[in-house]
């Protein structure tokens, strides 16, 4: 198949099956190197769309795709979201009865699925391999793949002992994890034998993540502090001990927040509806040892705290990772004292191998450093998968940004109607109750968000939403338009261009600027208008005005005296319309204008009244 071809094949199956117009960055180009049956080790960080690489290619493939993931209990999960999106999936594990083993057997031999789930202490059975050998594999992923490494922080040895290009030889193997530091990545290509394949890296940064370590004194109340800001937000709290996580669940429980501890010393079957009532939302805090949250899909948790010292760079990564995968603002928190240290030692002087007590003990030095940093802590953790950060300030951690100023921006103003959301959210609740699944398997929340920016109303409109695939829209679509349809209808507001809205990636918390906004504010400050300074700096107008607002966001004075408006009797209009709304949300006033009103308009006008209000409006009363 040629190239052009296969590039609109693949975007074809991303919108049908998972309601997306594009790729992530590096998806589209593994997709493809996969397609040609080559081996690939893929680096991507939690959130960033790794299991796309695989699904992708296992729809276009004529045969099945085999998945080897780590934990049993987190299939089911995997599945039911395949299967929601139209796409035939099995999971083939201990869990399952004789009569359904058989069933998944049947289904996988006639060529009815194309995902097949499965431990990796499974593929070393010579019974499973013999029949996995009988079927047309098209390729195997390894998800997951650092726990092959005993330098990774989760070794495995039923990793090492698969022995793919053994029993499998000729399938290609796509190998993934969001953890790998340069020792662990060349063991994965060692074992797995992926020399003449390719390693995808995309940068290990998550934009939308603010990092925050706090003195572990009076930790319990900050915690609660923080969980009372995001009252109904899905949070994962860890703790070092299951005693920790089952007195501070209880401690939460008294103080009216609804949590459950999770740990190994639960029964399976009291894991499993801690699990699941996480999922569903029905408990939206956990507190768990670090046995909670490996494979865990649920892509709107907004918190991930430590209320104790993690062990490794690898494991902290890996378990704050947890936190936003959606892509939307979440924080990660850390409580910290040099006392940990000595918990940690007491187990590091109770391994026998000398070789990984100083490998675990230098892991633990690592995340010593990290607590008591005064440089940035992204840059930290960048630095230590071999990523350098260019920025001076990433303006997303407690050491680049002021303490006040990087508090998470759980009551920041966004750009979307949050009583609609709302009513969105308790839609998406009801039918996720009705059909058994989690309510993130209907619509995620930056899906609702786009919904609640661009209202629309008709199933054309509805589909062009991101999300929003051609099964979902046909099965969940009526009942959220009948919900945005009255909303609308009531307010007198019209259905909004999707394509000219915005979903932001990164958290709207207050950012300290960064060199190149500072040097369109020199330019606005020596009275070149936003044309010119697009013409100076080669960017965008759009691009400058975003870099201008961010300034006063910051609290710097700004004099727009030198930029005239388009019309006079247009900027009149904008301010009333940014008046009646009480905000400065811009799809409500695009609402009531109209479509003649471009939103690089309304933002042109919002930051010439926010710096130089007249019109016989005061600026508190036209943007508050």
């Amino acid at each position: 198949m040629e190239r052009g071809r296969r590039k609109r094949m693949i975007l074809e199956l991303l919108k049908k099956h998972f309601g997306y117009e594009s790729f992530r960055p590096f998806q589209e180009e593994i997709i493809e190197h996969c397609l040609l049956g080559k081996n690939a080790l893929v680096l991507m960080p939690t959130g960033g769309g790794k299991s796309l690489c695989y699904q992708i290619p296992a729809l276009a493939f004529s045969g099945l795709t085999v998945v080897v993931s780590p934990l049993v209990a987190l299939m089911k999960d995997q599945v039911d979201a395949l299967n929601a999106n139209g796409i035939p999936a099995a999971f083939w594990n201990s869990t399952l009865s004789p009569s359904e083993m058989t069933q998944v057997e049947a289904k996988a031999a006639q060529g009815r699925i194309k995902l097949l789930y499965l431990a990796p202490e499974r593929l070393t059975k010579p019974e499973v391999r013999h029949f996995l050998r009988t079927l047309s594999i098209s390729l195997i992923a390894v998800d997951e793949a650092h726990c092959i490494s005993e330098w990774g922080h989760d070794f495995r040895p039923d990793y090492r002992n698969m022995l793919l290009h053994q029993y499998f030889p000729g399938i290609p193997v796509m190998a993934l994890t969001a953890t790998a530091n340069a020792r662990v990545r060349d063991d994965i290509v060692s074992h797995l034998k992926l020399e003449e394949g390719r390693i995808f890296r995309s940068s290990f940064n998550r934009p939308n993540l603010t990092y925050r370590v706090l003195p572990k004194k009076r930790s319990f109340d900050r915690l609660l502090a923080e969980l009372k800001r995001r009252p109904e937000s899905s949070a994962i709290i860890y703790c070092f001990s299951r005693k920790s996580t089952e007195k501070i669940a209880a401690d939460l429980r008294a103080n009216g927040v609804k949590a459950a501890a999770y740990h190994a010393g639960l029964t399976s079957a009291e894991r499993t509806r801690v699990q699941e009532r996480f999922i569903r939302d029905q408990t939206p805090v956990i507190t768990a040892t670090i046995a909670f949250g490996m494979g865990i899909d649920k892509p709107d948790v907004r918190l991930i705290v430590h209320m104790d010292l993690p062990k490794s760079a690898e494991g902290y990564y890996q378990e704050t990772g947890r936190a936003g995968r959606d892509g939307l603002p979440s924080d990660c928190l850390l409580f910290f004292s040099t006392g940990d240290r000595v918990k940690h030692e007491y187990f590091i002087r109770g391994m026998e191998d000398p070789e990984e007590r100083q490998r675990t003990r230098r892991q633990l030095q690592e995340m010593m450093k990290y607590g008591e940093l005064r440089t940035c802590r992204r840059a930290f953790l960048l630095n230590y998968f071999g990523e350098a950060w260019p920025e001076a300030n990433c303006g997303a951690c407690d050491i680049c940004v002021p303490p006040a100023a990087t508090e998470s921006d759980a009551e920041a103003p966004t750009e979307f109607d949050r009583d609609l959301f709302e009513q969105l959210r308790a839609l998406r609740r009801r039918l996720a109750e009705d059909a058994r699944v989690p309510p993130y398997m209907i619509f995620g929340d930056k899906t609702l968000q786009e919904m609640a920016r661009s209202f629309p109303q008709h199933t054309e409109r509805l589909a062009q939403v991101f999300g929003v695939g051609k099964g979902k829209l046909a099965q969940f679509g009526e009942p959220f338009l009948q919900v945005i349809r009255s909303y609308a209808s009531e307010r007198g507001i019209g259905e909004q261009d999707v394509a000219q809205t915005v979903v932001r990636s990164r958290a709207s918390t207050r950012r300290a600027l960064t060199s190149t906004m500072l040097e369109t504010v020199r330019l606005f400050d020596a009275k070149e208008t936003p044309e010119r300074i697009a013409e100076i700096r080669n960017i965008g107008v759009g691009t400058v005005i975003q870099h201008l607002e961010k300034a006063l966001e910051q609290g710097r004075a700004l004099d727009a005296s030198h930029v005239t408006f388009s019309s006079e009797e247009r900027l009149t209009r904008i301010a009333e319309a940014f008046r009646k709304t009480g905000n400065d949300f811009l799809a409500p006033v695009r609402a009531q204008l109209g479509d003649s009103y471009s939103y690089d308009e309304l933002r042109f006008a919002r930051l010439i009244l926010k710096t130089a209000p007249r019109h016989g409006v005061a600026q508190e009363e036209v943007l508050v």
